[in-house]
């Protein structure tokens, strides 16, 4: 199982830039892909993006798409998440996942088998 650790959460006001990393703790990224989910208080956890590890292709939800930029590098085993033009709804937690293996669908959370601890998302009006 690969340990996941997320970083660069905080408080920005609406209309800011935020830039997420995820790092593998003691492991690489060896498996299928990796993706970042979010969840609000009370609310279920949301797919938000996901990154293939063969060929990089990358896949977001409606919500983010065009906003929101997911990356890799595999040198410094990491994966990155730059949002930029936030908006109060994007507050929330935000969680790094990682596929071992294929799937029929990559949005949901049992598409995935490990989890990170999470890094909290503030946006201000």
């Amino acid at each position: 199982q690969v340990q996941l650790v997320e970083s660069g959460g905080g408080l920005v006001q609406a209309g800011g830039s935020l830039r997420l990393a995820c790092v593998a703790s003691g492991r690489t990224f060896s498996g299928y892909a990796t993706a970042w989910f979010r969840q609000a208080p009370g609310k279920e956890r949301e797919f938000v993006a996901r990154i293939n590890w063969s060929g990089g292709i990358a896949y977001y939800s409606d919500s983010v798409k065009g906003r929101f930029t997911i990356d890799k590098d595999s040198a410094k085993n990491t994966v990155y998440l730059q949002m930029s033009s936030l908006k109060p709804e994007d507050t929330a937690v935000y969680y790094c996942a990682n596929a071992r293996y294929y799937s029929a669908t990559y949005y949901g959370t049992h598409d995935y088998d490990s989890w990170g601890q999470g890094t909290q998302v503030t946006v201000s009006s």
